[in-house]
């Protein structure tokens, strides 16, 4: 993915758009990041204050194209300063977040029906970015990456062409029943952090995988340890397509963006690391890993 439109004097436009789920009849939101010449200011979005140009012209070039899925019962917001960073270097950036299976409505969580779907918000936020006037003429479609972290990375390899079956306690009677995905075909490149790939366990789940593809994982993960990571070493046929990063005491968490002081809480996991790891430094250290793998 060569990028000839990086700037480091970019600004960060933020913007949020409106996909269609066909099979769940539902639509949900997706925030796009996007370089432009417009001053940032803060901003209030969800939680969080952010610098960012809101709702602003998109700088009059054509740029690569990064999707961003989030965890399970998670916010495409907590992933914010990796977005910002990178559309401050030349990428528009679309988060969607995953219909019912968000912070704000989970229950579809641990269902058939979720792998069923997930991957397929991957090929409707693209597009939507497609058929919406504000970008469609700003993206390089036939250069597109894509980001999962935790179920995120369940949704980039079933997206990609794996062959997901579920786990145990996803069916009744505890068979593996194989998940049925459409493969989208116009991603190039994948990153995962901290992957959760227990799905594609089986023999030849991964046989069409044949993308570059940097994984980073956590050496402290609890939720998905090193072993989900195994699963794609040793699954695909073309193991050197992928770059693999163990991030030393890093916990599953550590992938997400620093949050305020008065939201870090013991009884909240999500703004907690393994004792001595400094999240802050690890985010300037990934955002020049990822933005690394992209240009190159």
């Amino acid at each position: 993915m060569k990028n000839n439109n990086i700037d480091a004097e970019n600004f960060a436009g933020y913007r949020k758009m409106e996909g269609v789920d066909d099979k769940l009849g539902t639509a949900f939101p997706i925030m796009v990041m996007y370089p432009t010449d417009t001053p940032e200011k803060e901003e209030k979005i969800g939680p969080y204050s952010l610098e960012v140009a809101k709702n602003a012209q998109p700088q009059e070039k054509v740029f690569p194209l990064v999707i961003l899925s989030h965890g399970t019962g998670g916010t495409p917001l907590v992933y914010r300063t990796l977005a910002r960073h990178l559309a401050r270097n030349g990428f528009i950036v679309a988060m969607p977040e995953h219909p019912y299976n968000n912070v704000k409505d989970n229950h579809l969580e641990n269902s058939i029906e979720l792998l069923e779907c997930r991957p397929g918000n991957i090929t409707q936020t693209i597009d939507c970015l497609a058929n919406d006037r504000n970008f469609k003429s700003f993206v390089n479609f036939d250069d597109i990456a894509l980001i999962g972290h935790s179920m995120g990375g369940y949704t980039a390899m079933a997206a990609i062409g794996g062959v997901p079956a579920t786990l145990p306690w996803e069916t009744d009677d505890q068979i593996p029943k194989v998940i049925d995905v459409e493969v989208e075909e116009r991603v190039k490149k994948v990153i995962l952090l901290a992957p959760a790939l227990g799905w594609f366990r089986s023999e030849g789940a991964l046989d069409r995988i044949n993308l570059p593809i940097l994984l980073i994982t956590g050496e402290k993960d609890e939720i998905t340890p090193p072993f989900h990571g195994e699963f794609l070493l040793k699954g695909v046929k073309n193991p050197e397509n992928i770059e693999h990063k163990m991030i030393e005491n890093a916990g599953h968490f550590s992938f997400l963006s620093p949050f305020p002081k008065e939201m870090k809480s013991s009884s909240f996991p999500p703004s907690q690391d393994p004792e001595g790891f400094d999240r802050t430094l690890f985010q300037q250290h990934l955002e020049a890993d990822v933005l690394h793998f992209l240009v190159n």
